[in-house]
């Protein structure tokens, strides 16, 4: 089964849309975690009540991931995230700008359950668009998206420096950001589903269902991978503070450590694919997160364990897009293109559940046991990996020597 040939100009045009997606979306999340703090002040929200709104957002954005696999039989993945984006923007403004306590958790849960939906439709669009081109390109867009977690970060850094309120700090962002998004959506690449060379809704290939046994390597492999950025994004400033006796100005450091080097990763990971494969970047990127995570657990000071953050990013950055690449190849390959956007919201969903799971746990065996040991378990997950790691590779897509076949011509 062959994907029909898109013309070059517009692959091209619909690449960098694309990718301003993933960046609107990387800016509006840090724009919303990293200013925590402050929606719990506005709002008065306590300390035991605070863990139950945080998990609520990514349960929704769970139940919004599943709703855009039925969606998405009916109406294209591109108008999916064009109708999501600008919806997620004014969510996120929502949440600084209601007057009460009960109103912000109505935008949350709004924000929760569009942003599931994005994220599933970024990333059906993203695999379908690497389809089209033939080679890697979906680590770009995951750059992308780091790129816009830092300029999010950034910004909210400025709003709390200069104590400007929330709605003075989201108001101008999501007046850029809801315009851009919309501009945007008029280029994406998706390519219609009722054309009889690619299947339709109605065809054989649409309607066989697909086996979550299939998927469930990838999906565990998901988990264990946000298990691990959960541990780095919640834990390792209290760790280098706390465990290894830091600074509070150098414990804040290693996050913004991690999403250098996590840019920096997936900005070179698309070559290292195209050139080695990618069951062999995935590899590397397994062993060298597991080293970060080992470092981190043994590290007698506070630079040595940004050393190991530093390589956690750089380990972590490459799993989590070759593993919606690596889903919606196979599901492709065995059902059509269909399956592959099934099978895209169905792994995202464990996006969400290793986010759930790896802040908690690591807190437990923290306080049960040592925090030292407690990184331990995560690169242990994350070293499970290894044994999936073949999962990668689509026998049906790939040549004798391991590398993928290239489906069109070379676009740029």
């Amino acid at each position: 089964m062959t994907a029909p040939r898109v013309p070059g100009a517009q692959l091209r045009h619909g690449r960098v849309a694309l990718a301003l997606s993933f960046f609107v979306q990387g800016a509006v999340f840090a724009l919303l975690v990293t200013r925590i703090p402050a929606i719990q002040e506005r709002y008065g929200i306590s300390d035991g009540l605070l863990p139950a709104f945080l998990a609520a957002v990514p349960v929704l954005a769970g139940a919004g991931s599943v709703g855009t696999e039925q969606l998405v039989k009916r109406v294209r993945a591109g108008r999916v995230l064009r109708c999501a984006q600008p919806v997620v923007c004014l969510a996120l403004l929502a949440v600084g700008s209601v007057g009460s306590m009960a109103q912000a958790a109505l935008a949350l849960a709004v924000f929760g359950l569009s942003v599931g939906a994005l994220d599933a439709s970024m990333n059906m669009l993203g695999v379908s668009l690497q389809r089209a081109y033939g080679r890697s390109i979906m680590l770009g867009f995951h750059a992308a998206y780091s790129l816009g977690g830092m300029v999010g970060a950034s910004l909210a850094w400025a709003g709390a420096h200069w104590k400007l309120s929330l709605a003075l700090l989201y108001g101008p962002v999501v007046a850029v950001l809801v315009p851009l998004a919309l501009i945007v959506g008029h280029w994406f690449v998706d390519r219609d589903r009722r054309d009889p060379e690619e299947g339709g809704a109605g065809s054989a290939a649409a309607a066989a269902p697909l086996a979550m046994r299939l998927l469930l390597p990838l999906c565990l492999v998901m988990a264990f991978a946000y298990i691990g950025d959960s541990t780095v994004s919640n834990w390792s400033a209290k760790y280098l503070q706390d465990v290894l006796g830091s600074s509070e100005q150098l414990a804040t450091v290693p996050y913004n450590v991690y999403m250098v080097t996590t840019l920096l990763g997936r900005a070179v990971g698309d070559p290292g694919v195209r050139r080695f494969g990618a069951v062999a970047v995935v590899r590397t990127g397994t062993v060298v997160a597991a080293g970060g995570f080992a470092v981190v657990a043994a590290a007698p000071g506070a630079w040595a364990g940004m050393a190991g953050f530093t390589l956690l990013g750089l380990g972590l950055c490459v799993i989590v897009p070759q593993t919606f690449a690596a889903a919606g190849r196979l599901a492709f390959e065995r059902h059509g293109p269909g399956a592959s956007d099934m099978a895209v919201a169905r792994l995202n969903i464990f996006n969400y559940v290793g986010f759930l799971i790896g802040s908690p746990l690591v807190g437990a065996l923290g306080d049960a046991w040592s925090y030292r040991g407690a990184m331990l378990v995560p690169m242990a997950l994350v070293l499970m990996t290894l044994v999936y790691a073949r999962s990668f590779g689509a026998p049906e897509a790939r040549y004798g020597d391991g590398h993928e076949r290239p489906r069109t011509a070379d676009v740029g």
